[in-house]
């Protein structure tokens, strides 16, 4: 990928995610329900991980429904912001059981190589300021025949509020197609990568503010504006009923003797 991308300033996203830590639950609907789409696509995977690290985890929702679906395998959920993580009972501790919430960088993994048999990561890859470092690092805590499996948002995403309020105020995202080249050049093997476009009904703009600063995903680009916003970007937002786009992109490989050269690519239309 030539293109380069503004960075995010992780420290302001940390703050943002930790902020909302409380409310996080309720706003973060689109998460729960790509989490969803993406346990399903577990039912035609094979495979019996001992632990399976859940990078991103954020209230670690799908680590317990990872926790339900593979019985017995030792769950980590790791998020850089940990007000977000979940807290184990002292029971829990003592029989080793239930979610492990651990703070860390997925950039950074606090973690032995080959020690996971699942990487999951649900919209969360799209925080990352080099994604190539941190899918090399998946794939090193990974086992041999071990999974990546991970959700992330297209360069589609939020083009309503782009045209709206100008580029700096959006994240810029990583088309799919070079996600999979990344794959491939981090070491893992047999990429297969796909999109949907998910739209999300608002009554108006000031409706999915609310949502983004309530999950803390409001802007953290490091080129970012700050101050109040202009006239014309509240005009445009305050009454006006929106259709939001997100563009999700879906990923998974293998880590295992390369077999497949080449990133297998469906595009979904909505």
């Amino acid at each position: 990928m030539s293109e380069r991308f503004p960075a995010i300033d992780a420290a302001a996203a940390r703050r943002r995610f930790s902020r909302a830590a409380e409310t996080y639950p309720r706003a973060a609907r689109l998460e729960t329900e790509v989490g969803a789409r993406m346990l399903e696509r577990l039912d035609y995977m094979k495979l019996a991980p001992r632990r399976i690290l859940d990078a991103g985890s954020g209230p670690a929702r799908e680590a317990r429904a990872l926790a339900a679906r593979y019985r017995g395998a030792q769950i980590i959920a790791l998020d850089f912001a940990p007000q977000l993580l979940p807290r184990r009972g002292r029971l829990e501790r003592w029989l080793g059981r239930g979610v492990m919430p651990l703070c860390g960088d997925f950039g950074r993994l606090p973690l032995a190589a080959g020690s996971v048999g699942l990487v999951w990561c649900n919209l969360a890859l799209h925080w990352a300021n080099d994604p190539l470092a941190v899918f090399r690092e998946f794939e090193r805590v990974l086992s041999a025949e071990g999974l990546l499996i991970f959700s992330t948002l297209g360069p589609d995403t939020l083009k309503e509020l782009r045209a709206a309020a100008g580029a700096s105020r959006v994240h810029a995202f990583i088309d799919m197609h070079d996600l999979g080249d990344m794959l491939l050049a981090a070491g893992l093997s047999a990429p297969v990568m796909d999109m949907e476009l998910i739209g999300i009904d608002y009554r108006a703009g000031e409706q999915l503010l609310d949502d983004l600063r309530a999950s803390g995903q409001t802007n953290a680009r490091a080129d970012r504006r700050r101050g109040l916003s202009g006239r014309r970007f509240l005009e445009q937002f305050r009454s006006a009923p929106l259709r939001a786009t997100f563009e999700v992109v879906y990923g998974h490989a293998w880590k295992r003797p390369p077999a497949v050269k080449t990133v297998r690519v469906f595009k979904r239309l909505p």
